[in-house]
């Protein structure tokens, strides 16, 4: 009897297990936040937070805080590259957001595994300046983003400033500009474009402009007057990411602002830092849990009494 065919499990389609639709598994490839608010771990908050399993990829070592960015360490180009190998060889990935990737060596690197696995379901968070305004791309790295990145993304969701540098344009923040320059940006080469229009404050409700086959969709609002607004651009970029694998992009753009707008409400019930504090980005989870185990204790406590 001849032996059976081993199927990488990177292979197996997200829609396929024994249980009907399986738990993606979802990839971030970015650097780090040590205080927890953006970076690497906002990503793996989201994901976790909306169902999604959590793998990454780190490519930049950053000390930064509520407060900006003090340094960063970017890693070796074939170290990312390993670390990349490494989940793709051994786990199905069902989707794959990019951050920050530093310097133009990272971008050839990522490029490269990703076209070599043929990777899906690629959402990518232009991470050029902090919050802060410190820089996190290197200038020089930027036409290796949008040759080499760009063409590879499902999505991409630059915010204002990012599409700007994208296109080689100045800054012109109107919804006019917006409109124009979210068309300009689908001609880079990715499918969808989700432009940002979070830096155009003199508004009380904050307006995104979707773009992809069926034209541009305007996603508007209400904006949060809040000082926690760390992390906002990861976190929607992965959360996106972590709905693409069992969702169309428009509801999963849409579910996905929702999401943050609810951990932009919700940030108030942290305490965590002086400066520009982080989304709660488990705000639908952590009330549930203590009424959940109130609850059950109570029901233990029934039990025994009359047992």
């Amino acid at each position: 009897m001849p032996s059976p065919t081993r199927v990488s499990p990177r292979h197996n389609d997200a829609e396929h297990s024994s249980g009907g639709r399986s738990v993606p598994h979802v990839l971030t490839i970015a650097g780090t936040d040590p205080s927890g608010g953006a970076g690497v771990q906002a990503d793996i908050k989201s994901f976790s937070a909306l169902g999604a399993y959590a793998m990454s990829a780190l490519t930049a070592v950053v000390a930064q805080n509520t407060h900006g960015v003090r340094s960063f360490v970017a890693l070796n180009p074939s170290f990312v590259a390993d670390q990349i190998d490494a989940v793709f060889e051994d786990v199905r990935v069902d989707a794959v957001k990019i951050g920050m990737l530093a310097n133009a060596g990272i971008i050839e690197a990522v490029a490269d595994r990703l076209r070599h696995f043929g990777a899906r379901n690629v959402v990518v968070d232009p991470v050029m300046v902090a919050k802060s305004g410190d820089h996190l791309l290197d200038p020089d790295a930027v036409a290796a983003l949008r040759e080499r990145i760009i063409p590879l993304a499902t999505l991409v969701t630059p915010n204002l400033p990012e599409a700007a540098v994208l296109l080689g344009e100045e800054t012109l923040w109107s919804e006019r500009t917006m409109r124009e320059q979210v068309v300009r940006l689908g001609n880079l080469g990715s499918e969808w474009v989700l432009l940002k229009g979070g830096h155009l404050a003199d508004s009380h409700t904050s307006t995104d402009l979707l773009h992809g086959p069926s034209g541009i969709t305007e996603l508007t609002a209400p904006r949060i007057a809040t000082r926690n607004d760390h992390g906002t651009g990861c976190t929607l970029s992965a959360a996106i990411t972590a709905l693409l694998p069992h969702h169309t992009m428009e509801t999963s753009v849409r579910l996905g602002k929702e999401y943050l707008h609810g951990a932009l409400e919700a940030s108030s019930q942290l305490d965590v830092g002086s400066g520009h504090g982080p989304l709660h980005h488990f705000h639908q989870l952590w009330h549930y849990l203590p009424e959940r185990v109130l609850a059950d204790e109570s029901r233990r406590s029934g039990a025994n009494r009359t047992t």
